[in-house]
């Protein structure tokens, strides 16, 4: 999908979002959503499969995300796969918390761990990445087992490696 596109849909999901009055919600849970997406071949496949109609595909959003989340990011989520966006929720996720963060004059940092963060090593590496970066920071915190331990951060352009993983391939490589 064209990137002016999916610009249009972030752009209305915040427009709606914001309206509602739950605006940080709705992008952390759309967010969230796009996560799951990823890490689900066969559900990515089915909620971009043209040939399943669109209000089944609507009705497996539904039920994912009954109770999960607002109403607001239901209708918002349905919405995008009655589209046939469905394979493009993780571009347009990434936007939306990219544009938000932005209107809030601050920079997206995806945070990869084995474990979650407790609040204050949320602070803690919130003020690291700032003194670094010299931006605010809001952090998405993403659990993945690959990282096996330490941290792995994407903000915007940069990455800072410091994964258990990363430093056992850098000794395997040095002997």
């Amino acid at each position: 999908m064209s990137d002016e596109k999916i610009q249009g849909y972030a752009q209305a999901i915040l427009a709606v979002a914001s309206a509602e009055s739950n605006g940080a919600q709705v992008e952390d849970e759309i967010y969230r959503f796009s996560q799951v997406l990823q890490s689900s071949e066969e559900l990515k496949s089915t909620l971009s499969d043209a040939s399943i109609p669109s209000a089944r595909r609507q009705q497996i959003v539904e039920d994912l995300l009954d109770g999960q989340a607002t109403q607001t990011t239901v209708a918002l989520v349905s919405m995008i796969v009655a589209a046939g966006m469905g394979s493009d929720i993780k571009a347009i996720a990434d936007k939306v918390v990219g544009l938000g963060a932005e209107s809030r004059d601050k920079a997206v940092a995806e945070v990869y761990s084995v474990v979650d963060l407790s609040s204050d090593q949320q602070q803690r590496l919130a003020a690291a990445l700032k003194s670094a970066t010299g931006k605010d920071v809001e952090m998405k915190i993403i659990i993945d087992e690959s990282v096996m331990g330490g941290l792995l951060v994407q903000i915007e352009d940069e990455v800072i490696d410091g994964t258990v993983r990363t430093r056992l391939k850098q000794l395997r490589e040095a002997f």
